[in-house]
């Protein structure tokens, strides 16, 4: 098995350090060449005074803008983040071992950092508030999504545990409320194709093979809405909000589905009602069988 990398700078505010790779069909003539290239959403005066500070790094000391550029090497440094709006919902640890984390995350929260949302994610909060610098994540949900997520403490089982969502053998249960329609009859299993566009915010479904599939089961209602239990088989992007939409039941607060409606990342009114309720496996290491449930509720509308 290939060893990861060390980096040469230390994680920071709970985030690990950025990584670049130099191709090794480069042109350029300095390594400050290609960072300006490479990070084109950067002032070129910005990316010499990170040189001029010995920000970028390498296994042998700091950059400096004169060092040539060697192709098939690696360059580290910490980029700056924006102030965030912080999430005002705590995460709840459900289990902790050596080996594993599991907690029930709120809705708004995203999974690790991607985009505008860095500081504010799960996992960064988890390394720096409990003291787990090698913690990552197993698996991922939506930051609209609540639930059980699992983490993995141990950088040597970090493997095993992704593998087991992987290869689909995870057994996950969901909940959902959306509209009720006495003419559907549940419960029923929806296939189809689904396919999430580069730059799209909202997955399409689409013709050709299937690549997605999930068992509806429909566990009461009241009035116009109802509880659903949802259980993938597969785990495509969106799919439980996409293929309850294609039976025209919207989920409660979904902002992509059946349209797209724009949400300041700000406004922690109104969240999905889509709810990680619990994660089944026979764990990898022990050969347990291990079940991990939320404790949290759906709201009515």
């Amino acid at each position: 098995m290939r060893r990861k990398l060390r980096s040469p700078l230390p994680q920071r505010d709970g985030l690990d350090p950025v990584r670049l790779h130099l191709p090794t069909d480069g042109h350029w003539d300095r390594v400050r060449d290609f960072l300006v290239d490479r990070l084109s959403k950067v002032p070129a005066e910005v990316v010499d005074e990170m040189l001029r500070t010995g920000r970028f790094v390498t296994h042998d000391g700091p950059l400096s803008a004169q060092d040539p550029y060697r192709p098939g090497g690696f360059v580290w440094f910490h980029r700056d983040v924006a102030p965030e709006e912080p999430v005002p919902f705590e995460l709840e640890v459900l289990h902790r071992d050596e080996q594993i984390l599991v907690v029930d995350k709120p809705h708004f929260l995203a999974t690790t950092p991607r985009g505008g949302h860095v500081i504010e994610t799960a996992l960064v909060r988890l390394r720096t508030q409990l003291d787990l610098p090698a913690l990552s994540p197993a698996h991922r949900l939506d930051r609209a999504t609540a639930g059980v997520l699992l983490l993995v403490i141990d950088p040597a089982l970090r493997g095993a545990y992704q593998t087991l969502f992987h290869d689909r053998r995870v057994d996950k249960v969901y909940e959902a409320i959306a509209p009720h329609d006495p003419h559907l009859t549940f419960p029923r299993t929806v296939i189809s194709r689904i396919t999430k566009h580069r730059g799209v915010l909202a997955a399409v479904e689409e013709p050709g093979e299937p690549n997605a599939e999930t068992r509806i089961e429909l566990r009461e209602h009241r009035g116009p809405f109802a509880r659903y239990r949802l259980h993938p088989c597969t785990g495509r992007t969106h799919q439980l909000r996409v293929h309850l939409n294609s039976l025209g039941l919207p989920i409660v607060g979904d902002d992509l589905y059946p349209d797209v409606r724009p949400k300041a990342d700000d406004d922690f009114t109104d969240p999905l009602q889509l709810l990680a309720r619990s994660l089944e496996f026979t764990d990898p290491r022990t050969g347990e069988l291990r079940r991990f449930e939320s404790r949290r509720a759906l709201d009515w509308p």
